[in-house]
């Protein structure tokens, strides 16, 4: 991942591109590095190497929590374009789903109509036969 630098490990990968906010912040520390040398080399009694280390480790781990929020809100950003791809996805099938369920429902329409019709005319064909098959009735 990052390499080691100062005592500390960096989560940012080798290839991170530094924004304005993370060069000045390493351009301000580079600036209380050098002021500190200078002063600890005049007067080594004036500045608490415990402080600036502490600060050093907040401004680092501000740092990573800054770089963790912009990687959460890059994953949100993949995941809200995600699932908008995939509810696109649904609409359209839905949308063919529902246009094949008003087909099938026409034929169904049409199906029924047509064995109503077909009932009819074995009904009637039934009769025929019927009145075709009875014995005539005949007047002497």
């Amino acid at each position: 991942m990052g390499e080691q630098h100062a005592g500390f490990q960096s989560e940012v990968p080798d290839n991170h591109a530094f924004t304005a906010t993370e060069i000045q912040e390493l351009l301000s520390l580079f600036l209380l590095n050098h002021a500190t040398s200078d002063s600890q080399a005049s007067n080594p009694t004036t500045t608490d190497p415990r402080k600036l280390r502490r600060m050093l480790s907040n401004r680092e781990s501000a740092r990573r929590s800054r770089w963790r929020k912009k990687r959460h809100l890059e994953d949100l950003n993949n995941e809200v374009n995600r699932l908008m791809t995939q509810n696109r996805d649904l609409k359209d099938r839905l949308a063919r789903v529902l246009n094949r369920r008003h087909v099938v429902l026409r034929q169904n329409d049409w199906l029924w109509m047509e064995s109503v019709g077909l009932r009819s005319r074995l009904s009637d064909l039934c009769r025929i036969l019927t009145a075709m098959s009875s014995p005539s009735i005949t007047l002497t």
